[in-house]
């Protein structure tokens, strides 16, 4: 049981992050998002969004192979695309934010493949798992609460 209920405690303020999800959700491509939903997950140890992306991502035809990957190190699997492993690197650098931000060379890599609006798309849907990860932790949401 969760430690609280945000839609039902906050709506308002709840009701602008499923604003945000879904513009991430119409904007990016199916296997992108779900891919970037479980990277950002795995990297914040959200295990409820974990099971939630994890199970939608395998009704729409995800691989079991590129699941596991992405919550160890998908980089050493050779499972991706080339925009996929963007998508990817920008996931990892945008979730763990340092001092320096997102590196020039994943910047460039991310913008060749998917342009200045496709990164925008792509920055709205990390950004906006992140946000979920950080209410499903600190509320106490679990996989068995899904």
């Amino acid at each position: 049981m969760p430690r609280m209920l945000m839609q039902k405690v906050v709506p308002l303020g709840y009701a602008p992050v499923l604003a945000l999800e879904t513009y991430a959700r119409r904007n990016n491509d199916k296997t992108t998002y779900n891919i970037v939903k479980i990277r950002a997950s795995a990297i914040n140890g959200c295990g409820y969004c974990i099971a939630m992306h994890t199970r939608d991502a395998r009704k729409q035809g995800e691989s079991d192979a590129r699941i596991e990957a992405l919550q160890t190190d998908w980089r050493a699997a050779d499972l991706w695309s080339p925009a996929e492993e963007t998508a990817l690197a920008l996931t990892d650098e945008v979730t763990r934010l340092g001092e320096d931000g997102v590196s020039d060379s994943t910047w460039d890599s991310a913008m060749e493949h998917w342009g200045e609006q496709g990164m925008g798309h792509l920055i709205i849907a990390i950004s906006t798992i992140n946000v979920w990860n950080r209410i499903a932790i600190s509320t106490g949401l679990t996989a068995a609460d899904l």
